[in-house]
């Protein structure tokens, strides 16, 4: 208990208003004058203004998506903006801007205000692929965006429309070979994940499959479906489920491992194309020089958002792995993706233009 008489004392102060009461006794002491004093408080005043920054977030937020609705880009900023909801009470708007590979979309997220209201669903195709598949790419993906947190790692999967012959990756290779350029295949657009494993294929393979380009994967699927298109590097979460309702034949997943979703698919490596492999992935960048402490913010909220068992729940539905970690090894991850990629891009002789 309080003893009677005794007064509740105020805290101390803290930080650059420590200094404060000294400043003050000393004004009425001729050593130090009130001119000196006053000046020294107002050097003070500003360095507390530094410290009080505002709560962070306090106004809606906007994820920009470059790619059409539908695709995993899409699918994963909404999981991922409802979780930021959830948390802060702020909305948050999924601006979906598709095209030319998704550099329009990334080049209008390194282009934003570095305020960490406006973040960018990247992805491997236009963060670590583009740097090497484009010569005038608008955007440095290691210069103008700030790396938060890593997402999902999404396998795809090698696909065909159900009236292609083709029952394995075998059988594929051995039609393309016979008919060159008579088979083609879709992709979610010129410089995407999914054509630059299509393009793969045909390197490894030593194939002539055409591409048709389409302005995100949900259209690319959908003409796929119809027959207008023979085959596609898909997206396990969205191409799984077509298959399965008979829309769409499964041939092999693009990982080096099978996965643990879809176990009985097997690797294209595995059907006779040994050293294909691609392990896309997608993740939240800003633009360059958001603040450190809202970039910590944010990767600690995704990777609590990624824990929770709704959402792996959902990931595993999806086939997605969720990819946990800092914001400085995604920053690492990228940059040896583009090596990465690049030597993919040059083996395979991929061009293209914006």
């Amino acid at each position: 208990m309080r003893p009677l008489g005794s007064r509740l004392l105020p805290p101390p102060l803290r930080g650059p208003l420590a200094v404060l009461p000294e400043l003050l006794r000393r004004v009425r002491r001729p050593s130090l004058s009130a001119p000196l004093v006053g000046m020294l408080v107002g050097a003070a005043l500003p360095a507390v203004s530094l410290h009080a920054q505002p709560a962070y977030p306090v106004k809606p937020m906007r994820i920009i998506v470059p790619f059409a609705p539908g695709g995993p880009n899409d699918v994963l900023a909404r999981l991922i903006g409802a979780r930021f909801t959830e948390a802060w009470a702020q909305p948050v708007i999924i601006d979906n801007r598709g095209g030319a590979g998704g550099t329009i979309g990334a080049e209008a997220g390194a282009r934003a205000a570095p305020d960490g209201y406006t973040l960018t669903m990247g992805g491997s195709s236009n963060l670590a692929v583009a740097p090497s598949l484009y010569a005038k790419l608008p955007y440095d993906p290691l210069k103008d965006f700030t790396p938060v947190s890593n997402v999902a790692r999404v396998p795809y999967l090698l696909v065909v429309n159900a009236r292609v012959p083709a029952k394995t990756v075998k059988d594929l290779v051995a039609i393309a070979r016979a008919k060159p350029g008579y088979l083609n295949y879709a992709s979610s657009g010129v410089g995407s994940m999914s054509s630059l494993a299509a393009e793969w294929f045909n390197a490894v393979a030593g194939t002539t499959i055409v591409h048709i380009p389409f302005k995100g994967t949900a259209p690319a699927l959908t003409e796929l479906m119809v027959g207008s298109v023979d085959i596609m590097m898909a997206d396990m979460g969205l191409a799984l489920a077509q298959a399965r309702a008979g829309k769409m034949r499964v041939l092999a997943i693009t990982t080096p491992r099978r996965s643990t979703s879809a176990p009985d698919i097997p690797t294209v490596a595995e059907s006779g194309l040994p050293g294909f492999e691609l392990s896309p992935w997608f993740g939240i960048v800003g633009p360059a020089g958001v603040p450190r402490e809202i970039v910590e913010q944010l990767n600690r909220q995704i990777n609590v958002s990624l824990r929770l068992p709704d959402v792996q729940k959902r990931f595993a539905d999806l086939g997605y792995e969720p990819a946990l970690g800092s914001a400085a090894e995604f920053a690492a991850e990228i940059r040896r993706d583009i090596e990465q990629f690049s030597r993919i891009v040059r083996k395979a002789g991929i061009k293209a233009e914006l």
